[in-house]
């Protein structure tokens, strides 16, 4: 058992000998942690003391949750996301919406799981849409967006009624179109107005994200504006904070 001067608790020694052991490579995304009892064994302490390094680690977002199988060490690569460039017209094509190719651009694979829906604005929403929180309808376009097989973000857009019935906004799946499918449609965004704010998930936002605990998330909200000013959508988006780095380019003259 470690003894010494070191007045660490136990259990924070075998967490910094692990996490030393992840920055340094010896253990590399996708590898498995080994055993309790052979972790125990290594380190002179309890099977206890392990669970307790280990999910210290889980709570760092440096493991696993290990439910079923062994913990694995999670990969730290994050996805750069421009959002000053993020749905300019000129950065993306008719067959990929603005997030797909950005993905693409990192060499990275995106996939999305779409679902459309009828529903009362979240009061928020309602707000900068300028619709009444209790009687007016929404269409929402909420996605869940995988980078290699990982879910990355949670993608809520929420469109007026009247500007989405009857047009590809109401198909349940991934459509695109040049420009972007609001300008497909004569309601292309000319002004977008940024809000971000760090905090901790909901517990739906865990679950359909995979969120180990303590992992707070920024949440994006964007909503975009007509050539007459009147507000056509509003989305939401969800990135867990240790899969993304944020990043804004911005003229200074």
């Amino acid at each position: 058992m470690p003894t010494g001067s070191d007045s660490r608790a136990l259990y924070e020694r075998v967490a910094d000998a692990l996490r030393t052991s992840i920055e340094r490579g010896e253990l590399a995304p996708g590898d498995t942690v080994p055993p309790e009892q052979e972790l125990a064994e290594t380190h002179g302490v309890s099977r206890q003391t392990v669970r307790q390094a280990l999910q210290q680690l889980t709570n760092e977002g440096l493991l696993s949750s290990g439910r079923g199988r062994g913990r694995t060490v999670r990969s730290q690569t994050r996805l750069r996301w421009h959002l000053s460039h993020f749905e300019n017209q000129s950065n993306h094509s008719a067959d990929a919406d603005a997030w797909a190719t950005e993905v693409q651009e990192q060499g990275r694979v995106p996939l999305q799981e779409v679902s459309v829906a009828l529903e009362i604005p979240p009061p928020a929403v309602a707000e900068r849409l300028n619709l009444d929180a209790e009687q007016d309808i929404v269409v929402v376009r909420r996605r869940v967006r995988y980078v290699d097989d990982v879910p990355f973000q949670t993608a809520d857009s929420y469109f007026p009624e009247d500007i989405a019935r009857g047009t590809p906004l109401m198909q349940p799946k991934d459509v695109s179109a040049p420009g972007g499918l609001l300008a497909s449609i004569g309601r292309a965004q000319t002004r977008l107005v940024d809000e971000i704010q760090i905090r901790m998930p909901t517990k739906d936002e865990s679950a359909r994200l995979g969120l180990p605990a303590g992992t707070p998330v920024a949440e994006h909200m964007r909503t975009g504006y007509d050539a007459e000013g009147r507000p056509v959508r509003v989305m939401i988006t969800v990135a867990p904070g240790d899969r993304h780095t944020l990043v804004y380019e911005l003229d200074a003259s």
